[in-house]
């Protein structure tokens, strides 16, 4: 009798070895505070070998609901994660997982990092100023905002240098 996976993948790869992937990894995205769907569209989309699915192609292989599905890819887009593009010829979107996600979706961290900041830098004056528990409660949270800020603003050039060097030998239409 043959070891040979069953597949329908036209790479021949494993697709019962992919799904359970997608649901390891799903798992692992939920701990870390990703809504359940949206953790498993996501991990499906980094497993697709071009990173492409239509909504339908999602809802067939995560076996849920368009809408279910329609839910966790607005969840993905909002935070970056995902993009959206028109199938070519016709009406249908495309979910589509860029080659450095994680990349775009902590730049848009950052920016509600920022964001938190002047808020909480506003509440500083609000509050009668860091002569109040309540303003020096409020500074210590922009202090710290502003050293994770310069931090990510670190590790993006740190991490670009890196990217270039472990992509340099990919070919152009990976990157």
């Amino acid at each position: 009798m043959s070891s040979q996976p069953v597949t329908s993948d036209p790479h021949g790869r494993d697709e019962g070895a992919i799904s359970a992937y997608v649901e390891r990894l799903g798992g692992v995205l939920t701990e870390a505070g990703m809504p359940r769907l949206a953790a498993r569209v996501f991990a499906r989309l980094l497993a697709e070998e071009d990173g492409r699915m239509t909504a339908s192609d999602l809802t067939e292989a995560l076996e849920v609901s368009p809408a279910a599905i329609s839910g966790a890819v607005r969840y993905l887009t909002r935070t970056l994660m995902v993009g959206k593009e028109r199938e070519r010829g016709s009406r249908r979107d495309v979910y589509v997982v860029e080659v450095d996600a994680w990349h775009a979706a902590l730049l848009s961290r950052d920016r509600i990092l920022a964001r938190l900041e002047a808020g909480m830098r506003s509440g500083v004056a609000a509050v009668g100023g860091t002569s109040t528990v309540a303003g020096r409660r409020l500074q210590l949270s922009v202090e710290f905002l502003e050293v994770i800020s310069a931090e990510m603003a670190r590790m993006h050039d740190v991490w670009e240098r890196r990217k270039t060097e472990l992509m340099a030998d990919w070919p152009d239409a990976e990157r």
